[in-house]
């Protein structure tokens, strides 16, 4: 008889060998590798008898007349290994359901439930570490599946389809194709929107003030001062002037350059007394262990991790054993881990460095959901980073040591200094100063001696910093050394990194946590929204959906209104409101059935309803257009968005907008400047041959020639040539226009009869023999090559891809690889390689500029992807298909010719023995 085992199935493959190794050999562990089944992408893959009800254009998997009833499909890439589990399934003797304790989680359960269809008791397994004690715990102490989790995630699923499927087609008629409508990444696209707006309307500000050297008349000591005050008035910052430009707060002291260098002048002469020192203590508090949203913006700021990277590297971990699950919104340690961080603080830092009681922290974040524990090492006693580090690989080694100091720092006593404030008061040729100085000792480093948390300002890093100060007393007397007037420049508002969007997001109480790495990567992948550096730049694509939503559907893109919804879908999570009238007051309006129920968000109609109703009101050419003031002659100048991007236009003339310019950028003298430019036509003379005009003309795609002008019905093209590269539409002549316009060049005949020709292709020069093509070493070539030079370069083996690209520049090592990043041109532009991977620089990349921080992240986004994949292999596929399919056709053909053949010949020979039976 048959040993039966027991089926444990997981999420993750790697997650699966980790549980493994505690489980022993009474249990099968497998995965599910991810979700086993979603909403049908496509009409296609709903069954033909279920179309009229799951495949409506709007609605595709839902059935919102009906409960809204969702209809799942099976990934056709996961149906063999669902048969592989249903076959394990048949020899098992119990299945114990492990996926993650989350919403997710228990909604992937649940679909492998409703699949799998087990005969034998289904357990649900669930633990928030993976370690041997936590496994065994999972096992002996199962439940069942929480059906208000799985309520929760398929409503939030229905609902993000709902929205989706049909806001996205008004911006593919309204906009361009392509775009997509989200509940959270519209909001999230919105909030880097108005940032950027912001900046836009921000007017710049100049101040100035001074800084001053001092020294004690003993000579035992020196300091630097700032002037504050000046005639009894404070002196202005840049805090007291508003976004336009101007003073905010009456009653300052504004000074210019010319007010500072003279000030700076009197003070030379002037003298200087200490009039106050005032010392005090004060305490800092360590930071709350992390959760899913700090983690991320942690990552960002200390290892410069984009929220995805993060997520990942973090994933691998806590599937590895080494971290507690890392999607969870609670700061919570349990008794196990405070007591291991407060043993590892006594080994490592001493008695001194362990508080008298463990710490506890407030969860802040709205709609926290209390599920899990904080994100901290796994297991009761920690690993130390220098451990892990020889076990997993550059990231996750990076990201547990900031797990392990941040965990163990949140459980480490205060650390506790003395700050001394020094004031300077000064007299000089009538006028009357102030000075202060402030200087900090840490008297006790406490949880310092672990972490520091980081911040979005990098002063304020300076402010755990040591700064020591000469002895002082008040009333006494300082030499005035060295007067410096500085000038300053008020900053428009910092654009979003992905650490403050994540920040912003979860204030707004927008969103879970768990999704923002996914948010952030998706409104990038469609291009509303670029990277410069670290910062999240608007395209103008975002400008013109963001407009449209505003104006046209304001409440979908409402920050209190969606958080509102997220409130919603905790309450359906704790049992206190259900599914289907909640859907039914969002899509059909409160009309609708159980628009009565009290906890539904209110809409003035429904979302079906709301966009039949806008979709005529839509202006597409307004929406799309963003003025951006007149010229001197009173004409407009505006950005558009069309369907190959944005482009400047004044009256007739129009300019693409260059790739690389954020919004804010893109002023009024800009905009006249890239028309003008773009505009630019330069008569180069007459064609001596056919009398026509020659002109070097701006194209989008760089400078060009052009002979004669288009027909008036545009039939008939002039011909144009593009200029070399070391050619100017300032200093290319009429007989340079003429050579180029005159290509291709016949080099000559080769002896077979076959003319050779030199040409400027897209790649570059190039020899062309019927079929042979040879690329040419530069473009001068083309008209000083001859026969046999040409014949010699054909005679040359193909090369298999282009001549190795010498690198432009060097960077550090990638994190993953460990090898040097190279910067190169290529055929696509410039790239970044580490030898085995290439990435291409992205919008708002330079050469120039770019780190090894943002060249390590373009290469694990292009590690991400994937292998690209070729279609010529589906088109053979396809082809071979074709031919199959033709071939069985003429055999069966073939096959019905001869059997009417023998049919007629049946036919035939029963007629002539009928015959010769009548004879």
């Amino acid at each position: 008889m048959p040993v039966t085992k027991s089926l444990v199935i997981v999420e993750s493959p790697a997650k699966a060998r980790t549980i493994s190794g505690y489980l022993g050999d009474d249990f099968v562990v497998e995965s599910s590798i991810g979700h086993i089944r979603d909403l049908p992408r496509k009409k296609s893959e709903v069954p033909q008898k279920l179309k009229e009800r799951f495949a409506r254009t709007d609605e595709l998997g839902v059935d919102v007349q009906n409960g809204f009833t969702p209809y799942y499909v099976v990934d056709r890439e996961k149906k063999q290994h669902i048969s592989k589990l249903k076959k394990l399934l048949k020899e098992a003797d119990a299945l114990y359901l492990a996926t993650d304790e989350d919403r997710e989680g228990e909604s992937i359960a649940w679909h492998l439930l409703e699949v799998l269809q087990p005969k034998v008791p289904v357990k649900r397994m669930v633990f928030h570490e993976i370690t041997k004690k936590a496994i065994e715990h999972a096992i002996e102490q199962p439940r069942d599946i929480d059906r208000r989790l799985v309520d929760a995630q398929e409503a939030r699923r229905i609902l993000d389809r709902l929205y989706g499927y049909k806001l996205s087609p008004v911006l593919w008629k309204k906009v361009m194709p392509n775009l997509s409508a989200g509940r959270v990444q519209s909001v999230a696209t919105r909030i880097i929107v108005e940032r950027e707006r912001a900046r836009m309307a921000f007017v710049q500000a100049g101040y100035w003030d001074l800084e001053a050297s001092f020294s004690k008349l003993d000579g035992e000591g020196h300091l630097t001062a700032k002037l504050t005050t000046l005639d009894g008035k404070r002196l202005a910052t840049g805090k007291d002037f508003g976004d336009d430009g101007k003073l905010k707060r009456p009653g300052v002291a504004v000074l210019d350059e010319a007010g500072a260098k003279k000030l700076a002048e009197q003070l030379e002469r002037g003298e200087f007394t200490v009039t106050s020192v005032e010392r005090k203590p004060y305490t800092r508090k360590p930071a709350a262990p992390f959760m899913t949203s700090t983690l991320q913006q942690e990552a960002s700021r200390k290892l410069r991790f984009p929220a995805q990277r993060a997520m990942r590297a973090a994933q691998r971990l806590y599937e590895s054993g080494y971290i507690t699950y890392m999607r969870t919104d609670s700061t919570t340690l349990s008794d196990t881990a405070l007591s291991a961080a407060r043993r590892q603080i006594q080994d490592l830092y001493g008695p001194d460095y362990v508080p008298a009681k463990a710490r506890s922290y407030a969860n802040k974040v709205k709609n926290a959901q209390e599920a899990h524990e904080a994100i901290r090492p796994a297991g009761d006693d920690w690993a130390t980073p220098e451990a892990v580090a020889r076990e997993v690989g550059t990231d996750e080694a990076k990201l547990y040591e900031l797990v392990w100091k941040r965990t163990v720092a949140s459980q480490m006593a205060d650390a506790k200094g003395e700050t001394l404030s020094v004031k300077i008061g000064g007299r000089a040729e009538g006028r009357e100063v102030e000075l202060s100085v402030t200087g900090r000792t840490i008297l006790f480093p406490g949880f310092l001696r672990a972490y520091v948390e980081g911040s979005d300002d990098p002063d304020a890093e300076l402010e755990n910093r040591e700064k020591h100060l000469p002895p002082l007393a008040e009333n006494e007397t300082l030499k005035g050394e060295h007067f410096e007037p500085q000038g300053h420049e008020t900053q428009p508002p910092a654009r979003f990194t992905e650490a403050s969007l994540v920040r912003a997001l979860e204030e707004l109480g927008v969103g879970r946590p768990s999704t923002y790495a996914s948010i952030i990567a998706t409104i990038v992948k469609r291009g509303y929204v670029w990277k410069k550096g670290s910062a999240l730049v608007p395209s103008f694509t975002a400008f013109a959906v963001i407009s449209l939503l505003e104006k046209h559907f304001p409440r979908l893109v409402d920050y209190a209104f969606t958080a509102k919804m997220e409130d919603e879908l905790d309450a359906i999570a704790a049992g206190e409101a259900q599914v289907g009238p909640w859907l039914e007051r969002f899509y059909l309006g409160p009309s609708g059935p159980g628009a009565a129920n009290e906890n539904g968000v209110q809409m003035d109609s429904g979302l079906k309803e709301m966009v039949s109703a806008k979709l005529g009101e839509i202006d597409a050419r307004a929406i799309n257009s963003l003025p951006l003031g007149e010229d001197e002659d009173g004409r407009e100048v505006v950005v558009r968005v069309g369907r190959n991007g944005a482009y400047l236009q004044r009256d007739g003339d129009n300019a693409s907008v260059p790739e690389g310019v954020a919004p804010d950028e893109l002023t009024l003298e800009r905009a006249i400047e890239l028309i003008e430019k773009q505009s630019e036509v330069r008569e180069l003379g007459t064609d001596p041959e056919t009398g026509e005009k020659v002109v070097a003309r701006a194209g989008p795609y760089g400078p060009y020639v052009q002979l004669g002008e288009a027909s008036a019905d545009r039939k008939k093209k002039p011909p144009t040539a593009s200029l070399f590269k070391t050619m100017t539409i300032q200093s290319v002549t009429l007989e340079e226009a003429l050579r180029l316009l005159s290509l291709p060049r016949e080099v000559g005949v080769d002896e077979d009869g076959e003319a050779v020709l030199a040409l400027n292709g897209r790649f570059g020069p190039y020899l062309k023999k019927g079929k042979e093509t040879r690329s040419l070493e530069t473009e001068e070539q083309i008209f000083a090559i001859t026969l046999p030079e040409a014949k010699k370069v054909l005679a040359e083996p193909k090369r298999r891809g282009r001549k190795k690209a010498e690198p432009i520049k060097t960077l550090g090592k990638d994190p993953v690889s460990g090898e040097a990043i190279q910067v190169k041109e290529g055929r696509w532009g410039p790239y970044v390689t580490d030898g085995d991977v290439n990435a291409s620089l992205r919008k708002g990349d330079t050469v120039e500029d770019i780190t090894t921080e943002r060249a390590a992240e373009l290469l694990q986004m292009r590690r991400d992807r994937g292998p690209s994949k070729r279609r010529r292999k589906k088109k053979a596929a396809k082809k071979k298909a074709k031919k199959k399919t033709a071939k069985k056709k003429a055999k069966k053909k073939t096959a019905k010719k001869k059997a009417k053949k023998k049919t007629a010949k049946k036919a035939g020979g029963s007629k002539v023995a009928a015959r010769k039976k009548e004879t």
